[in-house]
């Protein structure tokens, strides 16, 4: 029973031997500390020449392959390879983790490189397209990204002596790189005749353009811009792998072993040949130096580091050795000697000395070596081979003995007997032979049970039996030394085994996981001492474990450091130390290993960091021994948020039912109703699954959340407030510590976490991007300027946000269990804990990422489950509730106390500035000091002491308390029950809200003259609430079972009741006594209706398909309705009594006669004739329109009309509430939509006198009021709904420049000049390989309008070779270019400089005209058509012009559409931005401050994205309109506010931290108005929008509300505004018929109430203005 526990000692990594030379370069350094850092398998290490001494980083999961040195030579980044690699820098100091850079790069990180002060870091990546990777390490932030090339690239170097730029190389290119904004723009290098192209292995900068790099021929290109200018020809005989700078010049290395050192200038100063010293040999090769001073480094391929003086260079000295390449199989230890023989398939086997950490031996043999065993005297060391031989060699001398070769196959294990007399040899072709050493090794048994190859052996402590496991992880026995196979029980009990290595057999049961049996434990060894085993499997782990170790799944220790297999793991002789080789890392590791211990020294070994689990990990198996959670915690962690339908989906779900609208849509449908609803209150409160979701704001009013809706309450005027910014689902809220904001988290296939402030109840950011299913944890530092979260993903991701900006600081994985609450530290913002199912960790901030360490608990007691966590009064000190009860106390990592505090699960705790107050499962809060030493007051939650102004009534003493705040003198707690309370610190308790408990809420009822609503819910309650303004719950009974349904009696005194097991009862309305019930049914009751009038007749239908109609007064069961195919979901009277109309699950509406129940045929047009009493069905012609178009995902589940039968309202499974115009005939009707409830609205019901709508929400429990607005109260204050689904296609107007220029396809440059005909260079005369750059110098014809295009920029022509002489041809110089591009292009003229200047642009310049002159200068880094053009109107950014140009994808290479901005004076390019608009940018705008920068693409979402254009940072980015946006603009004096027009849109945006929020312009305030195409925008005070049409009117807008429309403003499309800065007045330029009083140009006043109009004399019959400024 051991097992149940990990074994209380633990292992330190002491020492790793070995280095990986192997597929790396460039990894082998000199800190500043004057140590060696470099890498070996998942491990960064740092050696002390001076001292022998080693540390670790371990911060990696996987093999690390590359490293690079910060410029201050402490900092070092290091990158991995794996399907998720990412990048750690870290302090070779304190061997601490810095920051860790993520998500990015996938299969694996090539190469690294700092910059000179060490600010970025650029990274290649391993994936197809060999990203490269521009960070700001520090923060975690990528700040450019591109495909690097299209094969493998070997280096990457910053240029130290010209800012921003870079330089790549590897197979077959050289690439030299440039960063302006965003933008990486390579250029490859020109190899021309100077050179051959090859590839290219490693390089150096140097000044003046110099740049050196080492080929695959050994030679040295010498490069000056791109261009190469000479070699070096025979630098090394073989490819230069490594290049390293220094202040006295630059050390290479090659393949051929040399060292060369050159000067500055790169003459050569002297040459080192390793293969010629002492410790060279033949094929050394050399990947990686470092020069330093009189100090050379060197990295070999076969894991050797030399260090060489340079004045005695003839004597390197070797500081490290290790295997080379071929996997490491063969573990021995010596019996008397603290050493460790390996061997390997490189042939050698090695001695190590494991008190000296070195190599002391080594001998090579003629095979790879696949095992190793030395003899109980320590004479003999016996080696198995691959080929099927095994030799025996003496250690003193390593000479050999004998050489047997028997089999054909590898040998895998081989041991020597105790007694030193027997060898057992086991091979792959499933035998173990026995030799007898004494007879020089003759064969002297065989054992031939096996079926599979032999893995282990083991012999008994007497020699006389032999344990083997075989690769079908069978165990056998047998006796020696004739190996007859033994089986019988009692001869097997009394064996005592002398080693244990088996991976099989009953003392090991437990090293293998619970539904385990796979071979991925290559070797155990058991310490029979320390009652340890150690084991090594296929994932690079070493586990430790107790031993024996007899049930499976037993907990463990956990170690990494190997990256794949480790092979073998063995103690050494003394128990000392654990060795571990692993298999392709070809390293030796040495642990040590450190006996059971007391708490107190644990200090000095804390649990060390890591970023995959950490190092000293208890295991992960399941939570069987667990004492059984909690039955609350434990239905919690059953639920799951996943929906099958997210909010998101929503708009391609619809595109893809476009195609049926289509024909719908012919019609012209209903209008939306004129009535519309506006939220009112809602009873209920989300407890059952939350915790510490209820705060007192700043001004005293209570804010928690309830479904979708955060909510304010005001318990003075007991009104609400509600922030409706979310569409599914909040699962948790806190407060900003000023208490004004609330961060709310929610439920979504990419949830979005909404700050917002709780006076006006705006959204100040939506944080969104990280998480996936929901957020079920957030919390505000103590400044409040950053948020942590805590994603419902499985591996509970945390993110770390500055949620102003709306930027990720940090993200890491939180825990494969649950996590229930995240809390940060209010001294150290970069620290935060997490707590939840067994863990509590502790966490700090490392750049991109979080650095965790599990709470570690020593003897005090287990990893309970942690349900709430605060921090204390210092930053070290953290409390956390248990839910068994206890409150644990933690110092730093460590946990010094438990406090016993409740029975049952503590669920919340609050810190004050003295002490603490807890709440349980228990029902109590209890307040205690600030050590948790005394329990100062507890209060008990019990209905003897509500106050008599509660706003309800506790439906059981004791509740579940789920949330605790305090403040204003009074406690608020919250309950599971969906209750929030107030208790007064003297005792009283104030009832303030409630809702129903846990269960889907269905039943819903109004009262037929009083406003009173009844529900009956799931959870057995029937309930009855006051609607009026004292919103409170009037009546509560607890039912036998769960109810679906309920009604009132027409006169208002009964109330029947459904319930779900087939009866229903009928209770007195107003003390809910029973009157009557019955039972017929077995299914559950679905709906239930009395009669109208005196309510004779009652009608219940149930799941069973049928419905039964009774006689109330003499309560006799009086008819049957049969006929209904499947359940039975509404029912409807007439108004005569006399007819039920019934909706069934199978889409069916039928009719029966009452009270007998015969079925009735009534044709469709009959039914509209009828007089209902009521109107609930979903089904028929009057309510066609009501089915989304979406109707497959989604079904409609209730409707309610109105007693005026005007308005039906209707509520369906994606939480919508819609108001349709009844009756709703045709297909996808018109509707106001409002969102509230999270899932499905299962009921609504008008009151009685319409006045207000009650909705029911399934899943969240909540009962919501709206409040009716009719027409007339509208203009006061406009409530804001959504309209419906489809845009009409009246859209008044067409014209074809509009028309054209939203059919144009732009075609790429870049990729169209192989499909036309070209002029140019013949291919002979080209070079090898024109690159992107230089295919665009061509010259083209054809397949679009001959606009005037600007020749090709100079230096890309090629020269032309034809002539007679060969005289190169001279650059041309554009000098004038005719030509403006109106044709699809609009605003994009604009003054500068006072009006000297003007600017436009044609093809693909930018074109400066001065006016006075006649002159023009141009901007020519575009490389293919620019679309737009725009100029920054702040003072601070003079003559700063914004360029969006076409392009191809958006994969951010040369080719994808980017925006430029630059100086239209001197033409410097300031910042170039590629966006992920596919085709190209149509639109761009700066914001008022001039620093944030708006762009629209071209692709099929027309996305809209903000940029900082300065740093080249993409702060929002979301899809705008599916049809094309010709404009987007800032208002003039925002920098959060714009507004985009388009075809059949206009849109007002606002920016919200990084989220962008729109609002659909809003036509229905005016009579018969349409939305039309916009296709220009124009600004005036107070919020109004000017936006011109298609049909030449002039929309006016105030904020997102159509207030009027100035008609016919021009006679043609209104195609350009303008608002002048100055004077604000507004000029428009339309397409127009010179007449009279019209004109192409009109000037308006701020009102656009008055207009004067300027003709163009352009000689043309229509004038058409496409630019204004």
């Amino acid at each position: 029973m051991a097992a149940r526990s990990a074994p209380s000692c633990h292992l330190r990594l002491e020492w790793v031997y070995g280095y990986r030379g192997h597929q790396c370069r460039n990894n082998l350094y000199y800190t500043a500390a004057k140590e060696i850092v470099y890498f070996v398998a998942g491990v960064g290490v740092v050696y002390s020449p001076r001292e022998h001494r080693q540390k670790f980083y371990r911060g990696h999961s996987d093999d690390i392959i590359s490293l690079a040195l910060h410029p201050e030579r402490v900092l070092v980044a290091t990158g991995q390879v794996g399907k998720e690699p990412y990048i750690c820098v870290w302090d070779s100091y304190t061997v601490q983790t810095v920051s860790v850079l993520k998500d990015v790069h996938t299969h694996g990180i090539a190469c690294l490189a700092f910059d000179l002060d060490g600010q970025r870091l650029v990274s290649v990546g391993l994936d197809s397209k060999n990203a490269v990777c521009v960070w700001d390490w520090k923060r975690g932030r990528v700040l450019s990204m591109a495909p690097g090339h299209t094969d493998r690239i070997f280096d990457i170097s910053w240029d130290l002596y010209q800012p921003n730029k870079l330089v790549s190389c590897g197979v077959k290119h050289i690439k030299f790189w440039s960063l302006c904004g965003n933008a990486l723009t390579p250029k490859r290098g020109v190899f021309g005749k100077t050179g051959d192209l090859q590839t290219i292995l490693c390089l150096a900068c140097a000044r003046d353009e110099l740049t050196y790099s080492g080929a695959l021929n050994g030679d040295i290109y010498v490069w000056k811009g791109i261009n190469l200018i000479r070699t070096i020809q025979g630098a090394h005989t073989a490819g230069i792998f490594s290049m390293n700078s220094c202040e006295e010049g630059f050390a290479t290395g090659g393949r051929d072993g040399c060292i060369r050192l050159w000067d500055l200038t790169f003459k050569p100063i002297t040459v080192i040949d390793l293969r010629e010293t002492e410790q060279g040999y033949k094929g050394l090769s050399v990947r990686s130096v470092c020069w330093r001073g009189d100090h050379i480094l060197v990295g070999t391929q076969d894991s050797e580091i030399f260090e060489i003086v340079v004045h005695e260079r003839n004597k390197p000295f070797l500081i490290m050795q290790g295997h080379c390449e071929g996997e490491l199989w063969a573990l021995a230890v010596h019996p008397t000697k603290p050493l460790a023989v390996t061997g390997s398939d490189d042939r050698s086997v090695r001695i190590w000395s494991l008190v000296d950490h070195a190599l002391i031996a080594r001998c090579n043999m003629e095979e790879p070596i696949r095992c190793a065993a030395v003899n109980v005297d320590g004479i003999h060391l016996a080696l198995g081979m691959k080929d099927g031989s095994f030799t025996v060699l003496r250690v003193r001398d390593m000479t050999e003995v004998v050489h047997i070769k028997d089999r054909k196959e590898a040998i895998h294990e081989l041991k020597y007997s105790p007694d030193g007399t027997y060898l057992a040899v086991g091979c792959n072709d499933s035998s173990v032979d026995i030799y007898g050493v004494a007879q020089r090794y003759k064969k002297v048994g065989e054992c031939a049970g096996s079926l599979s190859f032999i893995t282990h052996l083991d012999w008994s402590s007497d020699s006389r039996y032999l344990q083997t496991n075989d690769g079908t992880g069978k165990r056998l026995l047998y006796k020696m030394p004739g190996g007859k196979e033994v089986t019988s029980k009692e001869e097997i009990k009394g064996m005592h085994w002398a080693s244990w290595t088996c991976v099989a057999g009953l003392e090991v049961n437990g090293i293998w996981p619970k539904y385990s049996d796979i071979n991925d434990i290559n070797s155990v060894d058991g310490n029979y001492v320390g009652q340890v085993l150690v084991t090594a499997d296929d994932y690079g782990v070493v586990k430790l474990f107790r031993y024996p170790c007899l049930r499976k799944g037993a907990k463990f220790r956990k170690y990494i450091g190997h990256s794949a297999h480790v092979t073998n793991v063995r103690w050494s002789h003394d128990y000392q130390w654990v060795i571990s080789i692993g298999g392709a890392d070809h390293s030796v590791f040495q642990w040590k290993f450190i006996p059971e211990r007391k708490l107190k020294d644990a200090l000095h070994i804390a649990p060390q960091e890591s970023l995959a689990e950490s190092n000293s990990d208890e295991s992960d198996s399941d939570l069987s021994d667990v004492p059984e959670l909690d039955s609350e915690i434990e239905q919690e962690t059953q639920l799951t948020y996943h929906r099958q339908v997210y909010k998101e989906d929503l708009p391609q779900l619809k595109e893809q039912c476009k195609e049926k609208q289509k024909s719908a849509t012919s019609k012209r449908r209903e209008r939306t109703p004129g009535n519309s609803i506006r939220l009112h209150f809602i009873h209920g409160y989300r407890g059952y699954d939350c915790r510490s979701n209820l705060f007192y704001t700043q001004i005293g009013e209570i804010v928690y959340h309830v479904a979708a809706v955060g909510v304010i309450y005001n318990r003075q005027q007991n009104t609400q407030r509600f922030y409706l910014g979310h569409d599914d689902d909040i699962l948790c809220l806190a407060i900003h510590p000023l208490k004004d904001y609330v961060a709310t988290g929610q439920v979504g296939r990419d949830p979005s976490i909404h700050v917002w402030d709780t006076e006006t109840i705006k959204p100040l950011s939506i944080l969104k991007g990280y998480h996936q299913y929901g957020i079920c944890a957030v919390d505000f530092s103590a400044d409040g300027k950053r948020l942590a979260s805590v994603g419902i993903d499985d591996s509970h991701t945390i993110v770390l946000w500055d949620w102003k900006k709306g930027e990720k600081l940090s993200v890491t994985r939180g825990s494969k269990d649950k996590i229930f609450v995240v809390k940060m530290n209010p001294y150290v913002p970069d620290k935060l804990i997490t707590a939840g199912i067994k863990h509590m960790k502790f966490w700090r901030r490392a750049g991109g990422g979080l650095i965790g360490k599990k709470g570690y608990v020593g003897t005090l007691g287990k990893n309970d489950t942690m349900m709430c966590a605060v921090y204390g009064w210092t930053e070290e000190m953290a409390f956390s509730g248990t839910s068994t009860g206890d409150v644990c106390i933690w110092r730093d990592v460590f946990l010094v106390k438990t406090v016993k505090a409740h029975d049952g699960p503590v669920f919340s705790m609050h810190a004050l500035e003295k002490g603490f107050v807890t709440g349980g499962k228990d029902g109590m809060v209890a307040l205690w000091d600030d050590s948790f030493e005394r329990c100062l007051k507890t209060y008990a939650i019990k209905r003897a002491d509500l106050a008599p102004g509660s706003k309800g009534l506790l439906l059981e003493d004791n509740p579940s308390i789920r949330a605790i705040s305090l403040g204003h003198g009074h406690i608020l707690v919250g309950t599971k029950n969906g209750e929030i309370l107030e208790v007064d610190k003297s005792g009283p308790i104030t009832l303030l809200v409630q809702g129903h408990m846990e269960g889907e809420v269905w039943g819903l009822a109004t009262h037929p003259y009083l406003p009173i609503c009844a529900t009956v819910s799931d959870d057995k309650t029937l309930r009855i609430w006051d609607l009026s303004p004292s919103h409170c719950m009037l009546a509560v009974r607890k039912l036998k079972k769960g109810g679906r349904c309920c009604c009132f009696s027409p006169d208002g005194k009964a109330l029947a009741v459904g319930l779900n097991d087939g009866s229903f009862l009928m209770a007195n309305a107003d003390t809910l006594e029973d009157l009557v019930s019955f039972h017929h049914r077995k299914d559950i009751i679905s709906d239930i209706r009395f009669s109208p009038g005196s309510g004779k007749y009652l009608a219940v239908a149930s799941h069973d398909s049928f419905v039964d109609i009774y006689n109330v007064t003499s309560s006799k069961r009086v008819g049957v309705c049969k006929g209904a195919t499947s359940y039975i979901t509404h029912i409807d009277w007439d108004s005569r009594g006399k007819l039920l109309q019934v909706n069934t699950g199978a889409k069916e509406q039928l009719f029966f006669e009452a009270p007998r129940g015969r079925k009735q045929t009534i044709p469709g047009v009959e039914v509209e004739k009828i007089s209902w009493a009521t109107w609930t069905s979903v089904l028929g012609l009057c309510c066609e329109g009501i089915w989304p178009v979406i109707g497959e995902v989604t079904e409609v589940t209730t409707s309610c009309l109105t007693s005026d039968k005007m308005v039906l309202a209707t509520g369906d499974d994606l939480g919508f509430v819609k108001l349709f115009r009844y009756p709703a005939k045709g297909k996808f009707g018109k509707f106001k939509k409002y969102v509230a409830h999270s899932t499905h609205v299962t009921n609504v019901r008008w009151t009685y006198d319409d006045s207000m709508l009650v909705t029911l929400g399934g899943a969240d429990m909540s009962l919501m009021v709206w409040t009716n607005e009719v027409e007339s109260h509208r203009e006061k204050k406009y409530c804001d709904s959504e309209e419906s689904d489809i845009d009409s296609e009246e859209d008044g107007g067409y014209d074809s420049d509009v028309t054209r220029e939203n059919e144009i396809s732009y075609t790429i440059r870049a990729l169209s000049t192989n499909i036309r005909p070209m002029f140019g260079v013949k291919p002979h005369l080209q070079q090898k390989e024109p690159s992107v750059d230089e295919r665009q110098g061509v010259v083209r014809r054809g397949s679009r309008p001959p606009v005037s295009r600007a020749p090709p920029q100079p230096e890309k022509l090629q020269s032309n070779n034809v002539g007679k002489k060969k005289r190169p041809i001279e650059d041309l110089v554009l000098e004038l270019a005719f030509g403006y591009r109106g044709r699809d292009c609009r605003n994009n003229v604009h003054y500068l400089n006072d009006g000297d200047d003007i600017i436009y642009h044609t093809a693909s310049v930018g074109i400066l005209h001065n006016v006075a002159t006649g002159t023009q200068s141009f901007y020519q880094e575009h490389n293919d058509d620019i679309l737009c053009l725009t100029v920054n109107q702040h003072p601070k950014f003079i003559n700063i012009v914004a360029t969006g140009q076409v392009g191809d994808s958006a994969d951010m290479s040369a080719t994808a559409p980017s925006v430029h901005i630059w100086d239209a004076v001197n033409k410097q390019t300031l910042s170039i931005l590629r966006c992920s608009h596919s085709k190209g940018v149509c639109s761009v705008s700066f914001s008022a401050t001039g620093k944030l920068l708006l762009s629209v693409g071209l692709d099929p979402e027309h996305t809209v994205t903000i940029w900082r254009w300065q740093e080249g940072a993409k702060i929002a980015s979301r899809g705008g309109h599916n049809q094309r946006i010709f404009v987007a603009e800032f208002r003039p004096d925002s920098d959060t506010q714009f507004v985009s027009v388009g075809i059949k849109h206009v849109k007002f945006w606002t920016l919200a931290g990084r989220a962008l929020l729109s609002k659909k312009g809003l036509l229905s305030t005016l009579e018969d108005a349409r939305m039309q195409t916009m296709l220009a925008v124009a600004f005036g005070a107070n919020n109004l929008t000017f936006t011109g049409t298609i049909s030449g009117d002039v929309c006016v807008w105030k904020d997102h509300i159509l207030c009027r429309v100035v008609a016919k403003a021009h006679n043609g499309p209104v195609f350009a505004m303008y608002t002048t800065l100055r004077d604000g007045l507004i000029v428009t330029g339309g397409k127009e018929r010179p007449s009279k009083e019209g004109g192409a140009v009109k000037l308006w006043d701020q009102e656009l109430r008055r207009c004067r109009a300027f003709r163009l004399e352009t000689g043309q019959v229509t004038d058409c203005v496409r630019a204004r400024f």
